[in-house]
């Protein structure tokens, strides 16, 4: 089904286009909102990866990439904007993550706050790795691919990534205890 849009819309079939990412825009917010941390700053990296996408489509391929195609565009869109918009510091705002666990709404907030906090400290490279990887469910060589660095970078940076986090998390670089709805990020 979606092969088929995808050869629909890269022949110019608008409606196909907009039914292809219709199902992902909420998806694409949300992760360029963790990478940029700013609700105005991710509307308009979705908005440019998403003309880019439109723009590009017919140099797609493999139809079947489309949504991982779809992410780097995300992610080098979101690169971009921090790098025109470095001067200007971006104010934390993390509301409405997908990597809630049901439970008690008091901890989920808390795990929130500290994710966001966490991934704060982070410089916004390691970040697009953190919510590419983890969030997104990437694999890592794609990844690296999608950012065009090597895939023993994207390793390193990942990995300091996590450390970072994890002091951020438990209070200190060593092994402790992290919440269940961190542990796939953290661990």
């Amino acid at each position: 089904m979606q092969r088929d849009l995808v050869v629909r819309a890269q022949r110019g079939d608008l409606d196909a286009f907009s039914a292809l990412t219709a199902g992902t825009t909420d998806r694409l917010f949300g992760a360029a909102r963790l990478i940029l941390r700013d609700d105005e700053h991710a509307a308009d990296a979705v908005q440019d990866a998403l003309l880019q996408a439109w723009l590009d489509l017919r140099g797609l391929r493999d139809p079947d990439r489309f949504d991982a195609w779809l992410h780097r565009l995300l992610a080098h869109a979101c690169l971009d904007l921090i790098r025109r918009r470095r001067r200007r510091p971006i104010e934390v705002e993390l509301t409405n993550l997908d990597t809630t666990v049901a439970g008690d709404p008091a901890h989920e907030l808390a795990d929130r706050e500290l994710l966001g906090e966490a991934l704060a400290r982070l410089e916004p490279e390691w970040r697009a790795i953190v919510v590419l990887h983890y969030l997104l469910g990437m694999p890592l060589p794609e990844v690296a691919a999608s950012l065009g660095i090597p895939l023993g970078t994207a390793k390193s940076r990942l990995h300091r990534a996590v450390g970072v986090m994890r002091a951020t998390v438990t209070g200190d670089s060593g092994p402790g205890p992290v919440p269940p709805s961190l542990e796939g990020v953290v661990a």
